[in-house]
Parts: C-alpha cells; structure tokens; sequence
C-alpha cells in the first residue's frame, strides 16, 4: 500500500527522468517561507536513485537567510519517521507536522542556509537507509546547482538525528562512492538505528510504545523492496486493515495507535523473520554492515542506554570507522530516553560544524 500522490505537478516525475544524472535539477520554484522569518525559500526537484538503482524523482525545501551572500550551506534530514507525502519536510515545514522544525533552523540563526530533503523518497519509504543517502547527497549535488541560490561554491555539512541521522550517517558513508565530486566539510548525526535487524528481532511480537513506528518501518521497507520483502502476505485481516489506515499516517498518528498494538496481532503467521531474504534486505540497510567509511570529518553521539536505537552497532561502526583512518569524533551520552540525548548532542554538533566551516583541522576521538 503506498502513499497517495501528491496533487501538486511540481511533485511529479518527468518523462525523460532516466536520461538525466544523480543530483540533476528538474525544476524549481520559489516558495513563501511562511513563520520562518529572516529566510527566503525555494523548493528544488530534482533526479535521485532507489534501492534498485532506478531514477527517481526527489524534492528538497531551502531556506536562505536574509542579506548574507554565500552562506554555508547545511543539509538537514529532519525526523520524518511517517508514510504520507504530507509528512515529508516539504510540507510538514508549512503544516506543523515536523517534529523538529525549530531545531532546524538553529543553522539559519548562525547565517548559514539550510536543505531539508524529502529523503523517504517519492513512496516515503520509510525504514530504507540506503535511499535515505542516496536522496541525501543528490539534494546536495541538485541545490548547489540551482544559479540563483547561489550556493555553488559554499562549504556543505549534513545533519541529522533518529531516523535522519540514519540518513545522515548513510550519506557520509555512501558519498565516497556514490558522490565522489562532493566534498562535505562536516558530518553530525545521533541517535542513529545502525542495525535494523538488531531492531527488529528485539520488537519480536510482544507489545511495545514503538511499534507504530516499527510497523511503519516495515511498510516503508516493503514499499522500496516489493519483491524481496512482501510483508503484506504475512499479515492477517486486521494487519492488513492497519496497513490501510497508516498508510498516509505521520508520525505522532503512528505512535498513538500503534501504542496497544503489536506484531502478534497483527501477522498471520511468524515466519517472515525466518525469511533469509527479509533479513539481507534489513541487513543491506543497516550501516552495521555497510562496508563504506567516511572520509569527511565526522561526529556521531549516542545515547548509552537509548531505549529506541541501541549503543553496541554505532560504537561497533565507530570502531571499524576509526581502524580504517576516519576523522571520526564519537561522544556517548549516558542518557536512556531517545530525545533527551538528541538535545543533548545537537549544541555540540553546531559547534563542531562551525569550526569545520572555519577551517578548523578536525578533532579525533579515535
């Protein structure tokens, strides 16, 4: 079941999308930044890959502040965590669904602009990481592109936490292969779901305040993977029903009515986490097991005892980052509730970016 379509024809794919290259612009448009004072906007379509490697369609909303010339420029992959095209940052900046929507435009009050990419892609294919950094870096290859923006020449970070760290941290890792033309001065992320499967077979089937979120995963996950991971044959009457009733839903709609929900109600039998294909799929989106390093300068934090994305695969991933030379910064935060921690990091980050757009050598942990 997937999303339904935005009626607005600037969301819609061209024809000739194939014939063009990743991060190539398709259109553009200025937009009115409504609330967001001291910017002017633009929103950006432009060409990106799925996890098939097919074209597709991406969007992303730039916000510019008012009177500075050549600004920095952040990509900030906001928490989406939903499976409507209303829920992606190019609408949910306007109707008040982004969750984090004050917390993004901190970079503008430093004089910096901001992208905040669509990265669910054109099915909010929520859970699909890989996506999630292809669509990443390809909103930075298209908005540095854009004359009028004026962005060619500005230093690029990318920022993000939960699910956009995840996009964050896959963008980072992806980028020396996927877009070896573009430099990133910075990379920030926290919170970060670095082992989907780890995830997974930790929800299991018994009940769980997350499992709306989890259950959308899966949707998203089958939405960019239709023929490898067809959840939907594994789900009962009332399992299809709730595919149907999220399949628009945003975040905080999917959190409240999943919260006394869970898998057992929900799967017809329990043998899709026995499916060897269903585990390669979440494997292939869990940066645990992507063998890519970054070679931008890099901060991650994490939460020890975060009660949504575990500690042990990011301080894994931060371990192979560092025996293969990454300029990798790692600060645990010895904090369980997953928001505080994101709080918590994000002073640190800002910084950390700041001193990298100063030219400042990048400190290591490692």
């Amino acid at each position: 079941m997937y999303p339904t379509p935005d009626p607005d024809p600037f969301y819609a794919a061209p024809s000739d999308l194939a014939a063009l290259q990743p991060g190539d612009v398709v259109r553009t448009r200025k937009i009115d930044t409504g609330f967001y004072l001291g910017t002017e906007g633009w929103q950006v379509a432009f060409r990106s890959t799925n996890s098939q490697n097919k074209p597709v369609l991406g969007m992303t909303t730039v916000l510019l502040p008012v009177g500075v010339k050549n600004p920095p420029l952040v990509s900030y992959q906001a928490l989406i965590n939903s499976l409507g095209t209303q829920c992606n940052p190019s609408r949910s900046l306007f109707n008040g669904e982004l969750q984090d929507a004050v917390g993004a435009m901190l970079p503008i009050g430093r004089g910096w602009a901001i992208s905040v990419p669509d990265y669910l892609g054109p099915t909010s294919a929520y859970g699909a990481a890989r996506l999630s950094g292809m669509m990443t870096l390809d909103s930075v290859r298209a908005v540095r592109k854009v004359a009028d923006l004026g962005l060619a020449d500005s230093p690029v970070a990318i920022a993000g936490y939960s699910g956009g760290g995840m996009a964050t941290a896959w963008a980072a890792a992806l980028q020396p292969t996927y877009a070896p033309d573009l430099q990133l001065s910075a990379v920030v992320a926290g919170g970060i779901p670095a082992d989907l499967e780890q995830m997974a077979l930790a929800l299991g089937f018994a009940p769980h305040p997350g499992f709306g979120l989890a259950f959308a995963a899966a949707m998203g996950l089958e939405r960019e993977y239709p023929d490898r991971l067809p959840i939907s044959d594994q789900l009962n009457e009332n399992g299809l029903w709730f595919r149907e009733f999220t399949h628009d839903a945003c975040r905080r709609f999917l959190l409240f009515h999943g919260i006394f929900r869970n898998a057992e109600q929900m799967a017809a039998s329990k043998n899709l986490m026995n499916s060897p294909e269903a585990h390669a799929v979440l494997r292939e989106n869990s940066l645990r097991y992507f063998e890519g390093v970054p070679t931008a300068p890099t901060l991650f934090w994490q939460g020890r005892f975060d009660e949504l994305t575990f500690f042990d695969p990011v301080a894994e991933v931060v371990d192979r980052y560092c025996k293969a030379g990454a300029p990798l910064q790692f600060r645990p935060h010895d904090i369980a509730e997953h928001m505080t921690t994101a709080v918590a990091g994000f002073v640190d980050a800002w910084n950390y970016v700041e001193a990298r757009f100063r030219g400042e050598p990048a400190p290591t942990s490692c």
